[in-house]
């Protein structure tokens, strides 16, 4: 890796949405440069800053050692990598890959195993997932779930640390594990708390009087705090993708097979957000969980 001393590792970051785009301000600030690139260049106050803004995944791979993609799942990524303008077309030395999707821990070990070959080893990877949302990229305060070799994931933290608090679980495809741990959590949160609003609505209970009350106790919770307003007013605006978490439940019943272990739960969630999407509510927030419940 090249790895100055006055600014560290040259950073670049692929996929500028709703998490990528506040943790590129942050690793910018904290690191001084930032190459990025995505699917339009509407990021002129990254720029200002300073970032430098490229056509092509290849373009930026010639100007970093370590590349986060944030793009929501591995295909996208795919196709990110692949062609004559691809990621790997650019790269020069060694360049380290951090995955911040959540995605299936095997498909990111076979992944990892396929670019090693490709490039001769040239291309490393580290699983990075993250929770906390939106408001906890806009805060630097996301939980960033690592997983690869120690000295992978050592400049992995170091370069992820102004996003939040980066933590090594294992080898490669532990961070993607413990990924689909937090989202069995959270959409069985999410439901529980849409089911509750909807019954205390309809036996005449005011749903913020209830939360307000609750939060205070063992019903409350970091989910609770960011959806509140939203499952109170019924604002379904997106911060985060009800539909990303089909293929996020998908992940943990993967894991649940691979582990030899018999959910109680976990059916049970995967059945209520298939249902969510298939009522055209998939592009909704989370908390469209409680029209869902409202609907049914």
């Amino acid at each position: 890796m090249t790895d100055d001393v006055r600014t560290g590792p040259r950073v670049g970051v692929i996929g500028l949405g709703a998490m990528g785009r506040p943790m590129a301000a942050h690793l910018l600030a904290a690191h001084g440069a930032l190459a990025i690139t995505g699917r339009a260049r509407r990021h002129g106050d990254l720029e200002a800053a300073g970032a430098s803004w490229h056509d092509t995944p290849r373009a930026l791979a010639a100007e970093a050692d370590v590349v986060l993609s944030m793009l929501p799942d591995l295909p996208e990524l795919e196709q990110a990598l692949a062609g004559d303008d691809g990621l790997l077309a650019g790269i020069g030395g060694p360049l380290l890959l951090l995955i911040g999707s959540t995605s299936s821990a095997t498909a990111v070990r076979a992944l990892a195993d396929r670019l090693a070959a490709e490039t001769d080893g040239r291309v490393r990877v580290v699983d990075s997932p993250v929770s906390g949302g939106e408001d906890g990229a806009i805060a630097g305060r996301l939980s960033i779930m690592l997983g690869g070799e120690v000295e992978d994931t050592a400049l992995a933290a170091r370069v992820l640390a102004p996003c939040g608090t980066p933590v090594r679980l294992g080898p490669l495809g532990a961070g993607e594990v413990a990924k689909s741990c937090n989202q069995l959590v959270v959409s069985a949160t999410m439901l529980a708390l849409a089911e509750a609003t909807v019954l205390a609505d309809r036996s005449g209970i005011d749903p913020a009087a209830l939360w307000d009350l609750l939060g205070g106790g063992y019903a409350g919770s970091n989910l609770l705090r960011s959806r509140r307003d939203k499952l109170v007013e019924r604002d379904y605006s997106p911060s985060g993708v009800a539909k990303y978490m089909v293929k996020d439940l998908r992940f943990a019943g993967d894991v649940a097979d691979a582990t030899d272990t018999r959910p109680v739960l976990l059916p049970a969630l995967r059945a209520a957000f298939d249902e969510l999407v298939a009522r055209g509510l998939g592009d909704d927030d989370l908390a469209v969980a409680r029209r869902l419940v409202e609907e049914r």
